[in-house]
């Protein structure tokens, strides 16, 4: 009786350990995407539910009811390429990965990067916009630019946006460290509280930072003056010093390299 006790529990607990393992992988592998908001926001409308039912509040059990029964079926429809591409990742084994570099060196790296092309394009009035991806994804404007996938390097920063090259157009798309696209799209601000002497990248950089957490860097053609973008907000004339210390403010230390593996499912290794 103890014994089928004791393998009762066990199964329990296995069974439990399971499920919640899962979870945590699938919440790392929406994490940083906008699935991620849209969790929480689930979140929210499941414990509205949990406190209408608990006042009684027949209202809002109601109107919640409706949003849990026809959710699933807008999110499916909604979040498609999120979730193909999750699915993809699932099946080429990447869900179980981690990077090779610590996180800080990652971060250390990509701010020497960043900073040493921006300094080489501002000194020669080569214009650029970078755009850096944090938590809220931004895969609908990756899918406007043209595919990279290339480690960030301040060399493949400064080449892509040299005078008269195919992509020197439009803005580049960071992703821990790696450019995932060039010659991207991104939304114009439409506030009236630009000045008017600023073009169309600082326009861009304040519109994609009105609707995502990203941050964006403008090297402005006409005056070799660095400029960078932050929950709708501009900060401009930015020294060497001001820029790294802007980054290293506002990027975490959580980023990760998506291409450095230092094991995956087969055991198959990547240097």
């Amino acid at each position: 009786m103890l014994d089928g006790g004791f393998l009762n529990l066990l199964r329990i607990v296995v069974d439990i350990g399971l499920v919640w393992y899962v979870l945590y992988k699938l919440i790392m592998l929406i994490r940083g995407t906008k699935a991620i908001q849209l969790l929480k926001g689930i979140f929210v409308i499941i414990l509205v539910r949990m406190i209408s039912i608990l006042f009684d509040l027949q209202t809002i059990q109601w109107l919640t009811k409706q949003v849990l029964d026809w959710g699933f079926l807008v999110i499916i429809i909604l979040f498609q390429p999120e979730l193909r591409r999750a699915l993809e990742q699932l099946g080429r084994g990447n869900i179980f990965t981690r990077s090779a570099k610590s996180e800080e060196e990652i971060l250390d790296q990509i701010i020497h990067d960043i900073v040493h092309s921006c300094n080489y394009m501002a000194k020669r009035r080569i214009g650029a916009l970078m755009t850096i991806e944090r938590e809220t994804g931004i895969g609908e404007y990756i899918e406007t630019g043209i595919p990279i996938n290339g480690q960030l390097t301040h060399q493949l920063i400064t080449n892509i946006f040299t005078p008269n090259t195919p992509l020197h157009d439009g803005a580049v798309i960071i992703k821990g460290d790696n450019i995932v696209a060039a010659a991207c799209y991104l939304p114009l601000s439409e506030s009236p509280f630009i000045s008017k002497e600023l073009g169309t990248r600082h326009r861009a950089a304040m519109g994609i930072s009105e609707v995502t957490d990203a941050l964006t860097i403008v090297v402005s053609e006409e005056t070799g003056l660095i400029s960078a973008t932050k929950n709708g907000e501009l900060h401009r004339e930015l020294s060497e010093e001001e820029l790294a210390t802007f980054l290293r403010d506002n990027l975490s230390i959580n980023i990760k390299s998506p291409e450095r593996k230092t094991w995956r499912w087969g055991g198959k290794k990547h240097g």
